[in-house]
């Protein structure tokens, strides 16, 4: 009677475990952190802000702190304390930013203007990220009919020009701090609408959304407490851009005389002052510019740091 024909198997399953047994081999480090993190026994480490991280932080505290602050500033009123016999002055001791076309201060004028410069650029973004958060994340995780219907209207929306759409909505509805306010968020809604629909897509197909759904989750639950939270790093990006071209936005509807009225004191506004002094006095212009161009970078920047320091789930790997 012949042998019977050796189990390979078996033989393979004995030799991995005394392979895995064996102390003279020692796993790979890289792979037993990524095998950790993949666990979720070991969280990755998270890098800290960076220098340039901190300025920017540091700018926007100081120009928010300043908006907030402007009404007990000791710094001149930006409307009533106007000399037009110092009309279009360069900087000097007294007045560091110089004087407008109507003799009155520029910084006080930059101060003042953050107010209505960051709320307006604030609230247009903090509506869009809402309306067009909520419109992104229901379209990407029902897709089919639902998604497509509002999918399509996100397209429509893209389509226009994004300026010309705000200047029609202004001309329509009147030059105030709301209506442009309303103009700004209706732009920003197809932009957060699109990143939030794109990033649903991607999350709504990874497991431990499929492993929620088999345990009985619910759609809103599901899409509350599994995709959002993923969602958020990208969303939040976005919005701090959008809060920069809408800064940019306020002002460039100023410039073609679209903006909020004269009597209100904006970034674009005092821009928009300055225009026919280049000549006698640039300051009135370059210095309005600069704050604008500092405050869109340190935006920028913080969006970029943001989305690497906060991203869930993919920073650990």
């Amino acid at each position: 009677m012949r042998d019977p024909l050796p189990d390979h198997g078996e033989e393979l399953i004995h030799l991995m475990h005394d392979s895995e047994a064996r102390s003279d081999v020692p796993a790979d480090s890289v792979t037993q952190h990524f095998a950790a993190v993949s666990a979720g026994t070991v969280k990755a480490k998270k890098k800290g802000l960076t220098i340039g991280a901190w300025i920017a932080v540091g700018w926007m505290t100081l120009l928010i702190l300043a908006a907030i602050l402007a009404p007990v500033l000791p710094i001149p009123d930006p409307i009533n304390d106007a000399n037009p016999l110092k009309a279009a002055q360069g900087p000097t001791l007294n007045h560091i930013f110089g004087l407008d076309g109507n003799g009155r201060d520029v910084f006080s004028r930059i101060i003042w203007g953050a107010r209505n410069s960051l709320f307006i650029a604030f609230a247009a973004v903090i509506t869009g990220f809402i309306i067009g958060g909520a419109l992104g994340l229901i379209s990407g995780y029902f897709k089919g009919r639902v998604g497509g219907v509002l999918g399509a209207l996100t397209d429509i929306l893209l389509a226009f020009p994004q300026l010309v759409l705000a200047l029609a909505v202004v001309s329509f509805l009147g030059r105030t701090v709301f209506n442009v306010t309303m103009a700004l968020a209706i732009v920003s809604i197809p932009i957060l609408a699109r990143i939030t629909r794109a990033s649903t897509l991607s999350w709504s197909e990874r497991d431990f959304v499929t492993a929620a759904r088999a345990q009985g989750a619910g759609h809103i639950r599901t899409m509350l407490r599994e995709i959002l939270p993923n969602v958020l790093p990208a969303m939040l990006s976005i919005a701090l851009l959008g809060i920069a071209v809408a800064i940019v936005a306020e002002a460039s509807l100023s410039l073609v005389g679209a903006g909020v009225k004269p009597d209100v004191t904006t970034w674009g506004n005092v821009i928009f002052s300055g225009q026919a002094y280049l000549r006698e006095a640039p300051s009135m212009v370059l210095f309005p510019s600069m704050v604008i161009f500092f405050t869109v970078y340190a935006l920028n920047y913080l969006g970029d740091v943001l989305r690497a320091t906060f991203d869930v789930r993919e920073s650990a790997l």
